[in-house]
């Protein structure tokens, strides 16, 4: 499904239809440029700590000649177990550099979790940050992995900051369990041990896989995405040519309180935008809202991104309006849909527009997103990025028309080669031809802007008709005493399935009964919900995606 793309004769700079997927071969080749071009600058901020592209380019060699002389070889799997912190950039180049496989891993899993995802990748060795090593150490004997490196969350500070930080965080907040993990080595020591030995870059291929990314596995079994350097190239190439025309490079300072273990900030924050000089400033705990509204007072923060429901909280945080937003250039809304209400009070709030994009772990993620300028489509995901085609298509791959629902479909550079070791999941996922099923239900406007509906396996079916959480949520959103609402389906004998929404007040004085007569106002009869239960808060994932199915197995149970 092609269009003409009419709203690009209006962007700044234009941007092309297709990208030069053969300017760089591999991210390591693309990243020896970067940090050739920008060594004198600031690449990652970390509380108060920064870190410049020379220091990052000779600390990733040393944590590469690190791995080398530990024995690891071309394709091994190396886990990255961290929140943001400054180590992250480090070992994830010093890895790539040496040739090793990224496996990114969220350290808050359990060791069921941890596990199954270790054991799936094959993963030989782990970086994990101390606060989560007592779990790791329940599994490490059900596992292959070798060589652990243990760090701090006040490591890479000086000496006076790491004491205090690491103080805090051992002693007053008791937030590191005693653990036993034998010859785990210290981040900083890997460094210095790294330093002994002579490091020879592995350049690799373009068709090399040099991430595997799990899916949160929502729909089964978390699977690795197998993600090559031509994947995560084209994707940076990509988004690049969509920023550009809004960024001076590379006097921009982004701030990223999403964490680089997930595949929207790994490649938007850590790659995409660290490849043209930009200042990311990291937070280590998205859900400090205080940490980031410090980080907007101490810095020109230009570049904004999160998820729907971070934006939100923002919002209704009483320290936030009251921020400088005159630098902010940029605001970026992915991982699940932005809401209408929330882009439009956060352009009231900082005058700055939020663009909502899509994508997914298989695409590396980004598929679509929304213009910068004046021509954004609040509620839709935007158009897609050069060189990429998206469709849509009925239950039979069929093509369908303008306007017309169904599964969107997506082809370019960014999709992944598959899923590691499961050739079945793989070819339920990518046709024949190439194209890549998202599970996802949308449609597209007569001017090429994309709709998302709904998930496939989120969808209510009530007496026959389709009913998509979004559109409910959406609506339960505009509703001044409402902070945050979740729909699902639940059973009922006459029709099926009903409308069952979650909602965390705003203001205590909401019932149930204005709720329901709210959605009555607002939505058709069988989508009006007919059981409404008030939380003191959501389940969410730990990028802050409200967890549908959580919410299900709780209802089911």
């Amino acid at each position: 499904m092609t269009t003409d793309r009419p709203w690009l004769k209006n962007y700044p700079g234009g941007i092309p239809a297709n990208i030069n997927t053969e300017k760089y071969q591999t991210l390591v080749e693309m990243f020896d440029a970067v940090f050739t071009k920008y060594k004198s600058n600031k690449a990652f901020t970390c509380m108060g700590s920064s870190i410049t592209f020379e220091e990052l380019d000779k600390k990733s060699k040393q944590f590469g000649g690190f791995l080398m002389q530990r024995g690891f070889e071309k394709g091994d799997k190396i886990a990255l177990m961290m929140p943001n912190l400054l180590q992250y950039p480090i070992a994830l180049f010093g890895a790539l550099r040496a040739g090793m496989i990224v496996v990114n891993t969220n350290p808050l899993y359990t060791p069921r979790e941890m596990e199954h995802q270790f054991t799936d990748a094959d993963v030989k060795g782990v970086i994990i940050a101390e606060n989560f090593a007592h779990n790791l150490e329940k599994i490490i004997s059900k596992t292959k992995i070798k060589t652990v490196v243990v760090t701090s969350i006040g490591e890479m500070h000086g000496f006076f900051k790491r004491n205090v930080v690491n103080f805090a965080v051992r002693k007053l907040k008791r937030m590191v369990p005693a653990f036993n993990i034998p010859n785990a080595v210290n981040f900083k020591d890997a460094l210095s041990e790294g330093k002994k030995f002579a490091f020879e870059i592995h350049k690799g291929s373009a068709e090399d896989v040099i991430l595997l990314q799990y899916t949160g596995g929502t729909t089964g079994v978390s699977k690795g995405a197998m993600l090559t350097n031509r994947n995560l190239v084209a994707n940076m190439e990509q988004i690049q040519s969509w920023m550009m025309p809004f960024m001076q490079e590379p006097n921009q300072v982004a701030l990223s309180p999403l964490p680089m273990y997930h595949i929207f900030a790994f490649t938007v924050n850590c790659l995409a935008l660290m490849s043209v000089g930009t200042h990311t400033v990291l937070v280590t705990n998205a859900r400090d809202l205080g940490s980031i509204v410090k980080e907007f007072k101490q810095h020109k923060i230009t570049l904004f991104t999160g998820v729907n429901t971070l934006y939100n909280a923002l919002l209704n945080n009483a320290d936030f309006s009251g921020l400088d937003f005159s630098d902010l250039k940029i605001s970026v809304g992915g991982g699940m849909a932005v809401q209408g209400a929330v882009a439009q009070r956060w352009k009231e709030v900082t005058g700055c527009n939020l663009s909502e994009g899509f994508g997914m772990t298989e695409t590396s993620p980004v598929v679509t997103v929304n213009p910068l300028n004046e021509t954004i489509r609040v509620g839709t995901i935007g158009l897609p990025l050069p060189s990429t085609d998206v469709r849509i298509v009925n239950d039979d791959g069929q093509e369908l028309g303008v306007g017309e629902v169904g599964e969107i479909q997506v082809k370019g550079p960014q999709v992944m080669k598959g899923y590691y070791n499961r050739p079945d999941e793989t070819a339920k996922t990518i046709t024949a031809d190439g194209w890549l099923n998202t599970g996802d239900i949308g449609k597209m406007d007569p001017d090429g802007f994309f709709s998302i509906v709904d998930r496939k396996k989120d969808m209510i079916l009530v007496s026959g008709f389709n009913v998509y959480p979004n559109e409910i949520e959406d609506v339960l959103a505009t509703h001044p005493k409402i902070m945050e609402g979740a729909a699902i389906g639940i059973a009922n004998e006459k029709s099926g399935e009903v409308v069952k929404v979650f909602i965390v007040k705003k203001d205590n004085s909401l019932s149930e009964s204005e709720v329901v007569e709210f959605c009555r106002e607002n939505l058709t009869g069988y989508k009006v919900p007919k059981a409404v239960e008030f939380r003191d808060e959501l389940p969410k994932s730990n990028v802050g995606k409200i967890l549908r199915r959580i919410l299900k197995d709780q209802e089911i149970a």
